[in-house]
């Protein structure tokens, strides 16, 4: 077990469970709170990747951040147009976009499939260049805490604005919002906008973290994301968590380091990697029915408590 365990382990669990806790942020803004199953997210996590990678070439590694903030909300603003003005379901627009974007990508990426980025300047290279003599190896964590930590507060501090007041009040209530003359459309469309920027800037992290972008990179990306949302939800008790927005944050982005932290245990265990999608369908699959089957048995033992009061008191 203790070969298992190793400080390299939770290093790079914690490195990349805060890179893809962006995603994770993500689905928090489009499906916790817009209510919006958005399956735009693999796409849009590729095209993150594949604007960053492109950019970063340029030799513009901050820059291609913005550049894949700016495409991301480009294509949540397509999904919502596809929502609100053409009256398409939530997840058929997702799935439309997310077609669609496979071309933009592989465009993007010059019609290759593969682009390197070793030999170019990337925030974790500038990083370890300054750092590395004075903190080591964790010049990486240091860097994507900074990004998650800053990422987190300004989600905290809008969802509380005005604006993002009535975004929250749209995922619980559109007929109450419209009724209060604010347009529902607006909303999730800024909404939509916010979490798909979010992906692309995790997508752009991840290729200057592994110094290369993949036209297939973003395959099953909603199921991790969704898997870590619902391990952070679940663990602080969704709507109900005590603390508010700051609590519900802080537990996605510990969902998603845990997530990664079973994947790289799945991963030392000498599981296949062709199995971790089905590591992560089961991963998914427990919990979302955890609170169920916790619920299912509490009331078993309710049932059983009854009984056997019923039979003391006949025995009586």
């Amino acid at each position: 077990m203790g070969s298992i365990f190793t400080v390299s382990i939770f290093q790079s669990a914690l490195e990349l469970g805060c890179i893809y806790a962006l995603v994770a942020l993500a689905l928090f803004i489009s499906y916790s709170i817009l209510n919006i199953a958005d399956l735009t997210t693999d796409g849009c996590f590729t095209l993150g990747c594949a604007v960053g990678a492109t950019v970063t070439m340029m030799g513009h590694p901050f820059l291609a951040m913005i550049a894949a903030m700016v495409t991301g909300a480009c294509a949540g603003y397509i999904t919502a147009l596809l929502q609100t003005k053409l009256g398409v379901e939530s997840i058929l627009a997702g799935i439309i976009v997310n077609t669609g974007l496979y071309t933009v990508n592989i465009a993007v990426m010059g019609f290759s499939s593969v682009i390197n980025l070793f030999g170019c300047d990337t925030i974790f290279s500038l990083a370890k260049a300054k750092f590395a003599s004075t903190i080591g190896d964790w010049y990486k964590v240091c860097i994507v805490l900074i990004v998650i930590i800053i990422i987190g507060t300004l989600i905290e501090w809008f969802l509380k604005t005005r604006l993002g007041m009535s975004i929250r009040a749209t995922g619980d209530n559109p007929a109450m919002v419209k009724s209060s003359s604010i347009n529902p459309g607006v909303m999730i469309t800024i909404g939509l906008c916010l979490s798909n920027s979010l992906t692309g800037l995790s997508g752009c992290l991840i290729a200057q973290y592994q110094k290369s972008a993949d036209i297939n990179i973003g395959t099953g990306m909603v199921t991790i994301a969704l898997a870590s949302l619902i391990i952070g939800e679940t663990l602080v008790g969704g709507k109900n968590a005590k603390g508010g927005l700051v609590v519900r944050i802080v537990g996605v982005v510990f969902g998603s380091v845990l997530y990664r932290f079973i994947v790289a245990i799945a991963l030392r265990l000498s599981v296949p990697a062709e199995a971790l999608k089905l590591v992560s369908a089961i991963i998914v699959a427990v919990a979302i029915s955890y609170p169920h089957i916790v619920k299912s048995i509490g009331l078993r033992k309710q049932k059983i408590e009854n009984r056997n009061r019923l039979k003391a008191k006949e025995a009586k």
